[in-house]
């Protein structure tokens, strides 16, 4: 039986924070502790650009990395719903999109 979803992906980089927290931190805080989402994973990219153009990648000579981030979760829409309601403070305006999947179970 499929159930119907919601998928999310957060577009992120290592280098932002909320005030003195680092946003990814915060983010899973309120995905796992608030709201127990289901299949929250964080992708670590090995390269990328937002919109400002400028290219962070993987390079051995910087010691500091700002590297893209992607946090994608799933759960049902209500429980997906609550759980943006809650992070809309913290995601950048357009960083973030939603479609609506099926789980299959099998």
């Amino acid at each position: 039986m499929d159930k119907d979803m919601l998928l999310v992906r957060i577009y992120l980089s290592e280098a932002d924070h909320v005030g003195k927290h680092n946003l990814l931190s915060e983010i899973m805080k309120v995905l796992h502790d608030q709201h127990r989402v289901h299949g929250v994973t964080v992708f670590r990219g090995i390269a990328g650009f937002g919109s400002k153009g400028e290219v962070h990648s993987a390079d051995l000579l910087r010691l500091t990395v700002k590297l893209p981030l992607v946090v994608e979760f799933f759960d049902t829409p209500e429980t997906v719903e609550r759980a943006l309601a809650a992070l809309g403070g913290l995601i950048p305006s357009g960083h973030l999109i939603s479609w609506p999947v099926k789980c299959r179970v099998i």
